[in-house]
């Protein structure tokens, strides 16, 4: 069974990267991971693997992230590459076609996070949590400048989602406002990117504060 250190009363805060230049990326992550509020870190650098020697200069800089999250204690999670997450000792986010659960866990520490998208499908939910993934992750929630052509689930296939018995990840245009939405529902993280990340450095400790704040108005399911 994958590790999971999301098992509690309100949702935590899941923090992506963005494409930002690498520099300004560091601060902002400085910034939102000084907080103490980010529960786990995925680096996503899909610019970054396009240019000719992205690969390298992807090891480069996740090897710079995954220091700083350490200093703060935070998991780190790669997208979608197991031998990079395998290389740098971290875990990985697989999507539907990035390769299985199975060899994940094969070639990763025991303790390390494995996430895979399922969308809004109840069936993949159940297969990730059989095949010991640590999340599922559900959305598109809302739409998002990230992702704006993803598609957006249904509130029935969230409230599905969570019956599973492995922990949700939600994703998808989520801000500290519209998640109030899904206060009546036992979500374990939820994933941001623009709502922190395109913030400039200065004011995201702040957006981290006010995300801690629509948490402690979940309603916990007694």
């Amino acid at each position: 069974m994958g590790h999971s250190p999301f098992s509690s009363v309100m949702p935590k805060l899941y923090l992506l990267t963005n494409d930002d230049e690498f520099e300004l990326l560091y601060q902002k992550l400085e910034a939102a991971l000084s907080t103490g509020l980010i529960a786990l870190l995925q680096i996503r650098r899909k610019q970054v693997l396009s240019l000719p020697d992205g690969a390298l200069k992807l090891f480069d800089e996740s090897q710079k992230i995954v220091e700083l999250a350490k200093m703060y204690n935070v998991p780190v999670v790669i997208n979608d590459d197991v031998k990079l997450a395998e290389k740098l000792g971290v875990g990985v986010h697989l999507g539907q076609t990035d390769g299985s659960i199975g060899d994940a866990l094969q070639s990763l520490l025991p303790h390390q996070i494995i996430g895979r998208t399922c969308h809004g499908d109840v069936a993949l939910i159940k297969e990730a949590k059989n095949d010991g993934a640590s999340y599922a992750a559900m959305g598109a929630v809302f739409t998002s400048t990230t992702k704006p052509n993803a598609n957006i689930i249904s509130r029935q296939q969230l409230v599905e989602g969570c019956q599973q018995g492995i922990p949700i990840c939600v994703i998808g245009g989520l801000t500290a406002e519209n998640v109030s939405e899904l206060v009546d529902l036992p979500i374990a993280l939820v994933a941001v990117v623009g709502d922190i990340m395109d913030l400039p450095v200065a004011n995201i400790a702040q957006r981290c504060h006010e995300w801690q704040q629509a948490f402690s108005k979940w309603k916990i399911p007694t």
